[in-house]
């Protein structure tokens, strides 16, 4: 394969560079940044598909991230690419403040006592074993138990999904109207400077071009004698 590693990631590499990139957080969201800008669509799609992955962000729905905000980056015709790198807001940094902001909400919507943070990061991790657990047992001779699959939803995953939608739209919004005019105003700097310097580079064929019929007016008359004699 060409894009291959030649020497393969461990286990412990995996994990940890998932949980903080090799070259620290600032040069990944540099990163995400140079290839947002670069993108071929016009800004109010690339904005759309911002929004759409910020949104996503703030759902219970972990690993269907990149499904959703693409899904979601189709229907409203927003740049799917946009979309799925926006799904990096969601990050080890910030997912602490999103699930403690919509799991307070949620828990007050729905009028239930609010669970603590490292309840919330534990339950999800349980209901994954779980979830597992039955989806072997459904193939195998073992029992299935989805007790504690209802006590999640119920608990925790309901509230999660509830809270996040009201703070999770007005992110997406915010991003949608901060970056739909930043990346016009970048796009249009860019075409600039890609027709001035297209405009120096044809300035300089056309005075090589003229300095060559100069020099092969000057060049002409003596080959005319040379070819008399």
């Amino acid at each position: 394969m060409v894009f291959k590693r030649r020497t393969p990631r461990t286990y412990y590499q995996a994990v940890s560079e998932s949980l903080y990139p090799k070259g620290g957080w600032r040069r990944a969201a540099r990163y995400v940044l140079h290839r947002l800008r670069r993108l071929p669509d016009p800004a109010h799609k690339i904005s759309r598909g911002i929004a759409c992955g910020i949104f996503v962000c703030f759902t219970p729905f972990f690993g269907l991230h990149f499904l959703i905000a693409a899904a979601l980056a189709w229907v409203i015709n927003g740049n799917l690419m946009a979309a799925l790198l926006s799904t990096f807001f969601g990050n080890p940094l910030t997912f602490p403040f999103i699930a403690a902001v919509s799991m307070e909400l949620g828990s007050w919507m729905l009028g239930r006592p609010a669970i603590p943070l490292p309840f919330v990061v534990s339950a999800f991790s349980d209901a994954a074993v779980e979830l597992w657990r039955n989806l072997i047992a459904i193939f195998t001779s073992d029992i299935t138990h989805w007790e504690g699959l209802i006590r999640f939803y119920d608990r925790v995953f309901l509230p999660y999904l509830v809270g996040g939608i009201l703070p999770g739209m007005a992110t997406a919004l915010a991003f949608y109207f901060l970056s739909n005019p930043l990346l016009s105003a970048y796009q249009k700097a860019r075409v600039a400077r890609m027709k001035k310097k297209f405009a120096k580079k044809r300035e300089k064929v056309i005075s090589r071009r003229m300095e060559a019929a100069e020099t092969d007016g000057l060049k002409a008359p003596g080959s005319d004698r040379k070819a008399a004699e």
